[in-house]
């Protein structure tokens, strides 16, 4: 009985500690997130193929094509992405096509090929993060606010 509800005490606070994260980010933070999701979701399929689980593979890879295509796809702006863009458009076609693919043929041979195709994107998005946010990511000190110096500070 205890286990059930501490269950669903640790989902709703893993949900509020997401919806935060989604509220306080940056449009880039963002799309990184995107690509963190869909990742996820593929991981889980994969498990949940290894482990005879279909349905909840194909609920996986349902929530993943979900991701690329009213996420990562849907955010494309080819008027001013041009040739980026496009090409991005036709990669995240590709991903789609694969895992519906995959689902329908059990493979975990296509399902590794688009989380690494995603991997390889969301390294390179977070290559070309914003310097605010390279800032805003960087270690924060241990300060105590009635101290004048770091509480981590050891004097010589």
């Amino acid at each position: 009985m205890f286990g059930s509800s501490q269950v669903r005490g640790a989902n709703a606070y893993a949900k509020v500690g997401i919806e935060t994260g989604v509220v306080a980010a940056s449009p880039h933070k963002l799309i990184v997130m995107l690509f963190e999701g869909a990742i996820v979701a593929i991981s889980n399929a994969s498990q949940h193929l290894s482990n005879g689980e279909i349905a909840s593979k194909g609920q996986s890879i349902s929530k993943a094509i979900a991701i690329i295509e009213n996420g990562l796809r849907a955010s494309l702006d080819k008027k001013v992405g041009g040739e980026i863009a496009d090409n991005l458009d036709s990669l995240y076609e590709y991903m789609t096509a694969r895992l519906i693919k995959a689902n329908l043929e059990n493979n975990d041979g296509m399902l590794n090929e688009v989380r690494n195709l995603l991997k390889d994107l969301k390294a390179s998005w977070e290559a070309i993060a914003p310097a605010s946010e390279a800032v805003m990511e960087a270690p924060k000190m241990n300060v105590d606010p009635l101290s004048p110096r770091p509480a981590n500070f050891v004097e010589a």
